[in-house]
């Protein structure tokens, strides 16, 4: 007999966890249609060109590959043995793997928009909460089966979008009772000015993944993966004064300046930066806006203003992230479509509100009102009230079986169901009942008509 089990980095979720996960579902939902994003949803699989060389080396290693139907066939083996290879040494190999399951919501948002382009009114904003899948390492925070809730801007370069964004963020958090969390922004023009001054532009995707671990590894750790990129000690320096610049907001600028002074590509990502800052007023003044040239998201399909959210009370690392990319779509023969998007981490989400106890009690709530069943007379009677309390959206149920009062009264305390409906033959002649608030330990008589008129909230 096999052992049931899961596969690692994936979960099931039990009643009380999908109500805590509805609750982070709606919530952000219903700040992204405040904002006018329309809801969007893709297939959970792509095919693997659409996937295969977007997201850097490091995040193409984490792609679940799709094996093709029918490699049983003995007249195959040969063929598809040597195909596999090719898979193990990661390279892409149609013979064996032809789609992957989708690894952002981003990418499968640019198809999505490369192939329906001639029929979007743009601006097109839209948002979209779907599972992905990475193959990475299991831990605390991160899994191999996770919600992504996306929303993005396409087909405007205006820096109203990062600003809505942004407050966006800051809306969901709010409304969650995040309160206490850091939106860090940086721009990729200023991770090129510093490749720039270290050789070239071509360096920047090297500098960016390197200096996306400096959390995780440390300053020495990163420039010991520098040198092995074949960075001289005259550069490393420069990234190090780079990595080296702190203070408020506006001393961090004028950090910026004098080390980027004179960079044509640098100025612009800094007067953007400044442009962001200043106009974010909501965010602002909540003093979670955090300029950090740290931060570097080190996916190659951005090109301007990027966001990471973390909550500032728990170790759970980030929360949510995203930013500019102004030809996502030019990847699929469909150029000149600027782009900008956020992502919240809900399963991050979910394990910072359960660390801060913010989930609301009366999430835990299903069933409204029980029934008590007294019997076959008595429970048909019942089940016509409880239709009707249903017509008017009270959650309510019917004990399945005639049993003792006391195992009845445990079933709705075990379920936390706060009204119980006693309904005998005396009651029945009547037409009355008896409601009991479980949380009050009050009893009360009252008439058909009133219960059906009671407010349960």
């Amino acid at each position: 007999m096999t052992k049931p089990t899961l596969p690692p980095g994936t979960r099931d979720f039990g009643p009380d966890v999908v109500r805590k996960r509805n609750y982070i579902f709606s919530t952000i939902r219903n700040v992204f249609e405040r904002y006018g994003f329309q809801p969007l949803e893709t297939p959970a699989m792509e095919n693997i060109e659409t996937l295969m060389g977007k997201y850097g080396d490091e995040g193409d290693k984490l792609i679940f590959k799709i094996l093709n139907n029918g490699l049983a066939n003995p007249e195959k083996e040969e063929l598809t043995r040597k195909e596999f290879e090719k898979v193990l040494q990661g390279k892409n190999s149609k013979g064996i793997t032809e789609r992957a399951l989708k690894y952002d919501l981003t990418i499968p948002f640019a198809r999505y928009v490369a192939m329906n382009h001639a029929q979007l009114i743009f601006p097109f904003k839209r948002y979209q909460i779907q599972p992905v899948w990475r193959a990475d390492r299991p831990q605390k925070g991160r899994y191999r089966e996770f919600y992504q809730c996306d929303a993005d801007v396409v087909g405007s370069d205006s820096l109203l979008n990062e600003i809505e964004l942004a407050n966006i963020y800051n809306d969901a958090f709010s409304q969650l009772g995040i309160k206490n969390y850091e939106l860090r922004i940086n721009h990729r023009k200023i991770l090129t000015a510093l490749a720039e001054l270290c050789g070239g532009a071509e360096k920047m995707n090297d500098i960016a993944i390197a200096i996306d671990k400096l959390d995780k590894i440390g300053l020495e750790k990163v420039k010991e993966e520098l040198v092995r990129k074949h960075f001289s000690a005259a550069q490393l320096s420069v990234i190090e004064n780079y990595l080296s610049i702190y203070g408020t907001n506006k001393e961090k600028l004028s950090g910026i300046k004098s080390l980027l002074l004179n960079n044509v590509t640098g100025e612009k990502g800094i007067k953007e930066l400044e442009h962001l800052i200043t106009n974010c007023r909501l965010v602002a003044q909540n003093s979670s806006l955090i300029l950090d040239f740290t931060l570097a998201r080190g996916l190659n399909y951005y090109t301007g203003i990027i966001f990471e959210a973390t909550a500032k009370d728990v170790s759970i690392g980030s929360i949510g992230g995203g930013g500019r990319y102004d030809d996502l779509t030019g990847l699929f023969g469909v150029p000149n479509i600027p782009g900008v998007g956020i992502s919240f981490g809900v399963d991050r989400i979910y394990d910072v509100m359960e660390e801060l106890s913010l989930f609301p009690a009366s999430l835990q709530v299903s069933t409204q009102v029980l029934f008590f069943n007294l019997g076959d007379a008595e429970s048909n009677v019942s089940f016509d009230l409880m239709q009707q309390l249903r017509q008017k959206n009270i959650r309510c149920e019917l004990y399945h079986e005639k049993t003792k009062f006391d195992k009845q009264f445990k079933y709705a305390e075990k379920k936390n169901i706060p009204y119980v409906v006693i309904l005998g033959g005396e009651e029945i002649k009547n037409k009355s009942c008896k409601l009991k608030n479980l949380a009050e330990g009050k009893q009360q008589d009252i008439s058909w008509n009133d219960l059906l008129n009671y407010s349960f909230t």
